[in-house]
């Protein structure tokens, strides 16, 4: 891969007036500004306390009643590439889970798309987050294992040539297994995998075509975890340097920095802190709210919290931690961070923007505009 380039992602919930107004529109301002790719999460429901979406903490939610009212990727997207014929931007899931859906049907759905759109899929993927699995009884205790028994069946199951597969596997054992689908003009999709742990480098390295991890962690962790992916894939007999290195990022930016600090300090960008780790929050000087050594949006269950409880975790969250690990500030001053993870080996970003979940709709949504010129000023690195 040549040059620097740039993604941009939605988080496909259920608007008004019509289900995907806030996705097209997304997807729309993707290909006016010329990016490479649009992209859309893999989620049952979302990382925030469902109890403080409300219109007094986060003025979005008139226009998004239920924050958990996630829809299911892989048909979006083939409704996208049906619905829009203008652009040909690459489709990606950031990232599917390799827990709760069969490796067989998510090498099917990503084989799929990829033939509809003639060759356009990129298939992301992780061991996902016990908020997607464990509430719908998969088991959690070893999503690692799992994910790296996916990985196997899936590439499997492609390069199987229509020919009958029988493997052994602890989670995913293949019996007479048929997969007869072909790959687009000889290429399956780009498997893009989201890592942070030793072992999850590791996997990437063996079976990745990408590196992808998202938030939270600091451009310098970047730059350790890449070398991690590219000494393994080397370790595989791969070409370490053929490992794309992307991130996916939250932008909260505005016109003003001091709109973007009063964006920050609103209730429920606030509450996007719970997904940072007990290692984050003790560079801060501060415990997570749940406690010692909690792993941050991995295990993460907001649901069951109750209004109270939420505000009290949410006041027990050092400003810094959400300036560490969400791209914030002006046009000049997202730009000045971005430019920290290229230096420190990104060539792809993917990029969302948070700026709505802010107490003000106004401002939400004029943080378009600033969110646009970054998109453009990416472009250029």
């Amino acid at each position: 891969m040549t040059g620097f380039r740039v993604g941009i992602g939605d988080g496909i919930c259920a608007a008004r007036p019509a289900a995907d107004t806030f996705t097209r529109a997304n997807y729309l301002g993707a290909v006016a500004n010329r990016v490479d790719s649009f992209w859309v999460p893999d989620h049952l429901n979302q990382l925030f306390p469902r109890s403080l979406w409300k219109e007094k903490y986060c003025g979005a939610a008139k226009l998004i009643p239920k924050i958990d009212a996630a829809m299911e990727p892989w048909t979006m997207l083939g409704h996208i590439a049906g619905r829009n014929r203008i652009g040909r931007l690459r489709l990606g899931v950031a990232v599917t889970d390799s827990g709760r859906r069969n490796p067989a049907v998510t090498a099917q759905a990503a084989a799929t798309l990829h033939l509809l759109t003639r060759g356009r899929a990129i298939l992301g993927i992780g061991p996902g987050e016990r908020e997607g699995n464990e509430p719908y009884g998969v088991d959690w205790a070893k999503p690692v294992a799992r994910f790296e028994e996916a990985m196997a069946t899936i590439r499997a199951l492609w390069d199987s040539g229509g020919e009958l597969v029988n493997r052994d596997s602890p989670y995913f054992p293949l019996r007479n297994a048929l997969f007869d689908l072909p790959p687009y003009r000889g290429r399956w999709p780009e498997i893009w995998i989201g890592a942070h742990g030793p072992r999850m480098l590791r996997a990437a390295g063996r079976y990745g075509d990408a590196y992808f991890p998202g938030f939270a962690h600091r451009p310098v962790d970047y730059k350790q975890r890449l070398d991690v992916v590219r000494s393994a894939a080397s370790d595989a007999g791969r070409d370490p340097m053929s490992i794309i290195p992307a991130v996916q990022l939250f932008v909260v930016t505005g016109r003003t920095r001091d709109d973007v600090d009063e964006a920050l300090d609103s209730t429920i960008l606030r509450a996007f802190g719970l997904n940072a780790s007990d290692e984050v929050f003790a560079r801060h000087g501060a415990q997570h709210p749940l406690g010692a050594g909690f792993a941050g949006g991995q295990d993460l269950l907001p649901h069951g919290m109750d209004e109270q409880t939420a505000l009290s975790h949410v006041a027990g969250i050092p400003p810094g931690v959400l300036r560490e690990f969400l791209l914030n500030g002006t046009p000049d001053e997202v730009i000045e961070q971005a430019a920290q993870w290229r230096d420190c080996g990104v060539r792809y970003m993917v990029i969302l923007n948070g700026s709505f979940m802010q107490r003000s709709l106004r401002k939400g949504l004029t943080s378009a505009q600033p969110f646009t010129k970054i998109v453009r000023r990416l472009k250029k690195f």
